[in-house]
């Protein structure tokens, strides 16, 4: 829905075929990050978000371990606890209202792609005539299981490192004091608790080592109870449940994102852990990234610049598979002596504000940078979002498509088409990409071309007037 509400807003005309006949309600997803709702806000949609869920400014961890998010540099200095369905909600009527077409209870049956586009043959769930579709790219964000990525052959090596992982919502009478989000472990169970904010209601995930059942095993009030009791060490007092079930994790990732014409974005195209709640901020940046690279090569800029999601989002990808695993791994270890180093060192490191900084910024996804090769200055790939401007913020400039152009305080107005901003601090001129990343910094000065330079270097149009803005 990213990916086809920023194509339409770009002036592109885009199908979604969604196999679902209406949002799936018991989606796992329930953490929306800082830089997820930065680039929700970009598109309107962050504060109707935050009206309907629980902001929460730390994390509890091990023995007494907090990561704190209030220093965040960000307009949000929280995760977004709401569940995913909110989430889906809003990107849905985005898409939709941006002009994109979303059919459901439509499933894709075949995949032909040549050197000028791709046919895609879909047919109504469950059976029915089927139809064919011609595009000039096809993006297949259709989860962990998906019917693109095989059709293209795309292999999905990696292996299964979890099972019998129970979600539920749960309402509580005895829940972790302060609410938040909240883990608790012992070498047999893990439980992890995250509140909605109101009514004692909690999304709870809970694992034990010794009750290992295949996914459609039916989950039992009193195993959510037991599991959550001795993994929070102290009863909870589990009221009511509205909805269960178990799954298993895998550690996946395909080894390019690109086949062609047809692209993979979220959980098609990488799987890991659902420690630290990364899946749905992952697959909406991947989204974020691909849309306006794929804007741009509609309106004929060089195929290549498809090539950098690729160099861009693949090691993201990694970097979370990497570190959810790492999470994982420390959570449910049975080694005495790791438990150990971890309950008694990760407190002290989580104290020292670098170190605890930088993990925050890892897990929220405002540390995020890329390095596309294209540019050598430091911050170039660094996200835009914070710069101070004289008036309103990036992301509400955003909210039109195209590359914004901040200039220097105290510049006057430049002869281009471009989105213009003024800073407010000495920092230097800035070229933003669409997804708010720095693609070039310098000086605006009439005798440099260096923006616009770099400008030409993604849209391979005219330099300054190459992309939609005002």
């Amino acid at each position: 829905m990213t990916v086809a509400g920023d194509l339409a807003r770009m002036g592109h005309s885009v199908t979604v075929l969604e196999r679902w006949p209406q949002i799936n309600p018991s989606s796992r997803a329930f953490a929306t990050m800082a830089r997820t709702l930065e680039v929700l806000d970009s598109r309107g949609l962050a504060e109707d978000l935050l009206a309907k869920g629980n902001a929460t400014p730390a994390v509890s961890l091990f023995k007494g371990a907090k990561m704190d998010l209030t220093r965040l540099p960000s307009r949000y200095q929280c995760v977004l606890v709401t569940p995913q369905t909110n989430v889906d909600q809003a990107l849905g009527e985005y898409a939709v209202a941006q002009g994109a077409q979303v059919l459901r209870g439509v499933e894709v049956v075949g995949l032909d792609q040549d050197a000028d586009g791709v046919t895609v043959t879909a047919r109504p769930k469950g059976g029915g005539a089927p139809t064919s579709w011609r595009a000039s790219y096809v993006v297949g964000a259709d989860g962990a299981h998906s019917t693109v990525r095989d059709l293209i052959g795309k292999e999905f090596p990696g292996k299964s490192v979890l099972h019998s992982m129970v979600l539920a919502d749960v309402r509580l009478t005895n829940g972790p004091a302060g609410g938040g989000l909240t883990l608790g472990s012992t070498p047999e169970v893990i439980g992890f608790l995250v509140s909605y904010g109101h009514g004692g209601w909690y999304r709870s995930m809970t694992w034990d080592r010794h009750r290992q059942l295949p996914d459609d095993a039916p989950v039992t009030e009193n195993e959510i109870r037991d599991v959550l009791n001795r993994a929070m060490k102290h009863d909870v007092g589990l009221a009511e449940i509205s909805w269960k079930s178990r799954f298993h994790a895998d550690e996946r990732q395909v080894a390019n994102y690109r086949d062609g014409r047809v692209f993979l974005a979220g959980d098609a195209a990488h799987v890991h852990s659902p420690m630290g709640g990364q899946g749905m901020n992952t697959g909406i940046q991947d989204a974020a990234n691909l849309a306006w690279k794929l804007a741009l090569a509609l309106d004929g800029a060089d195929d290549a610049i498809l090539d950098t999601y690729q160099a861009e989002r693949h090691p993201i990808g990694r970097r979370v598979v990497m570190q959810s695993g790492v999470m994982m791994r420390m959570v449910t270890s049975e080694s005495a002596a790791l438990r150990w180093l971890r309950d008694q060192f990760f407190p002290r490191l989580m104290r020292a504000r670098p170190l605890s900084n930088a993990i925050a910024g890892s897990f929220s996804g405002v540390g995020l940078r890329y390095k596309s090769g294209r540019h050598q200055d430091k911050l170039v790939g660094t996200r835009a979002t914070e710069v101070p401007l004289v008036e309103g913020r990036l992301t509400e400039l955003q909210r039109h498509p195209g590359f914004v152009l901040i200039r220097e305080k105290g510049t006057p107005r430049l002869d281009t088409d471009l989105i213009q901003a003024e800073r407010t601090d000495g920092g230097p001129a800035l070229l933003v990409r669409p997804d708010g990343y720095v693609a070039w910094a310098g000086a605006t000065d009439a005798r440099e071309h260096g923006w616009r330079d770099a400008l030409a270097g993604w849209t391979g149009g005219e330099v300054g007037t190459a992309t939609t803005a005002s």
